[in-house]
């Protein structure tokens, strides 16, 4: 007897169902734990400064045993979405938080957001190297970006992710903050620095 079309895709239809499923309930994923940091450093023609963000969510959807792939090298994150909101960065002075946030265009777009693209894993003698592409928005504008990064296995089954990465602001629009009526001129490139733990 021949199948209909209409018979033939419902049948498609089935067989695909148990594999959809067991692929979707497999994502897991990996917990940010408190002891997080991600902190900005600049400087300026009078002194350097650090703001850390108070605030920060980190979601990463990762397959069974991520931790254990991920520190022999191997790929088990399948997505990295980082968000702060920009008021909530913290330069330990009242004014220059102000100035960090007008300069960010927080009032506008509060969230600075980093989305994962891609990324590479190279095993070295001290851990794993990591190399991850993707979009950071800031101030509004995306742009994509590669950060480079090292992963290291941490007691009770975590993963210590750490790394540096240097942000022009005016890439994104963004004009570096002034104090003191412009006597105060912070650089245009700050570094964005993060130490994460992550477990499962």
């Amino acid at each position: 007897m021949r199948m209909s079309s209409y018979t033939a895709l419902a049948a498609a239809a089935l067989l695909l169902a148990p594999a959809t499923t067991a692929w979707t309930s497999s994502a897991e994923t990996l917990t940010l734990q408190p002891e997080s940091r991600l902190w900005v450093t600049g400087t300026s023609n009078v002194r350097d400064f650090e703001c850390t963000a108070t605030s920060l969510t980190v979601d990463v959807i990762s397959v069974p045993g991520a931790v254990a792939l991920v520190a022999s090298g191997e790929k088990g994150v399948t997505g990295v979405n980082v968000r702060v909101p920009a008021a909530q960065l913290d330069c330990k002075n009242g004014k220059m938080n102000a100035h960090m946030l007008k300069a960010l265009k927080g009032p506008e777009f509060p969230q600075i957001a980093f989305d994962l693209t891609s990324y590479e894993l190279a095993t070295v003698a001290a851990g794993v190297n990591v190399t991850l592409t993707g979009d950071l928005t800031l101030g509004g504008a995306k742009k994509a970006i590669t950060i480079t990064a090292k992963a290291l296995p941490a007691d009770d089954n975590a993963l210590k992710v750490t790394g540096t990465k240097d942000i022009t602001l005016s890439e994104y629009g963004l004009k570096a903050p002034t104090l003191m009526m412009g006597t105060l001129k912070v650089s245009d490139v700050v570094q964005v620095h993060f130490d994460l733990l992550l477990k499962e």
